[in-house]
């Protein structure tokens, strides 16, 4: 095939040859994710996740399965965001294994950064959570990017849903890092976690108003040693600058928790904030009509994109499609002209 040497030289071992794994009977994954058995649920997911159609369709099946019987109304959705570097993975980690420590079952869908030579998990969050990977109380799923937007794999609100399905009751999802990763992230979760380096100043001034709008709670991350007295200043100087910021649900205000992911410090105080939001949320009816207001986004999203999968699966279109891109990129076309053209021959394709 014309891609082997690309497989072959970014493999560990040379001699694995990968073996496509069969789809088994449904019943044999209800059973699997009913009894909570951890490697069922990974090969479920790896069903919603695939683009193959026998295994999306068994997939889809599966989600339509457990969507009539399974009582969601009492899981929690967290995204866990913030620039690289901030400590997300070692805040999951041991935030994870805190609730775990206290039997709450807890899934993370932690979102990797891709290679886009072949589109492979580069940072492999299991292998940096050996702790949480091993309670009893915790599933991990690793998944690549790839070229989803906004860091967010291809599957992970469908993957959500089986963990719930599995018994999963506080489900994180570690984004690729502060971006438009957030804004797609928040439109799977019932809150977003934003996790802020210790130091202010220039920091506040150059942040993005809708990273901070899309942030349910602020956590000053890294408030041990040396940094313990700037994260406090962080945490005051960023609550002077929350009133001119508009929180996501009017009646509900941004929080600020200030911790040591290391040192696990904090852990009760923001267990706390996100249990109240989380009850302000429901008192209010936002976490049901968000809910709502997901499932109908997504819905959107998936039919875009599938309409236009199909759509350049015609030969004609697809030939066009480039030849404008090649017009464009030399400056013979302008976006908009180039646009005009393929709207044209999309419409007369339709037979609208």
């Amino acid at each position: 095939m014309a891609n082997d040497h690309i497989d072959k030289a970014f493999n560990i071992n040379p001699a694995f040859v990968s073996k496509q794994k069969s789809v088994k009977p449904i019943q044999y994954y209800i059973d699997g994710i009913k009894s909570g058995d951890r490697f069922i649920l990974s090969e479920a997911i790896t069903l919603v996740e695939s683009q193959e159609e026998v295994r999306r369709e068994t997939g889809v099946a599966l989600m339509d399965y457990f969507h009539s019987i399974v009582p969601t109304s009492d899981t929690l959705r967290l995204a866990v965001t913030g620039a690289p570097g901030v400590g997300k993975s070692t805040f999951i980690e041991h935030f994870g294994k805190y609730l775990a420590d206290q039997d709450n079952k807890v899934a993370v869908l932690a979102i990797d950064p891709s290679s886009q030579v072949h589109k492979g998990s580069i940072l492999g969050d299991k292998t940096r959570m050996q702790h949480l990977s091993t309670h009893p109380n915790a599933f991990i799923r690793p998944a690549s990017a790839g070229s989803m937007l906004g860091g967010v794999a291809k599957g992970t609100k469908e993957s959500i849903f089986l963990c719930e399905a599995a018994g999963y009751k506080t489900i994180l999802v570690e984004t690729v890092g502060v971006g438009q990763s957030e804004y797609w992230a928040s439109m799977m979760v019932d809150m977003t976690l934003l996790l802020i380096q210790p130091g202010a100043g220039d920091e506040i001034q150059g942040i993005k108003r809708g990273i901070m709008e899309m942030a349910d709670v602020l956590v000053i991350n890294k408030a041990d040693g040396n940094q313990k007295n700037l994260a406090l200043q962080t945490a005051k100087a960023y609550e002077s600058v929350l009133p001119l910021f508009k929180p996501r649900f009017n009646d509900l205000s941004t929080d600020i928790a200030v911790i040591s992911a290391i040192d696990k410090i904090g852990f009760d105080e923001l267990w706390q904030k996100i249990n109240h939001f989380n009850q302000s949320s429901i008192k209010a009816g936002h976490y049901t009509s968000n809910r709502i207001a997901q499932e109908l986004f997504w819905f959107d999203h998936l039919v875009r994109d599938t309409l236009y999968d199909l759509l350049f699966k015609n030969k004609k279109l697809a030939i066009q499609l480039e030849e404008l891109k090649t017009s464009i990129a030399s400056g013979q076309l302008s976006s908009a002209s180039a646009f005009y053209q393929i709207q044209k021959s999309i419409i007369a394709a339709l037979n609208v």
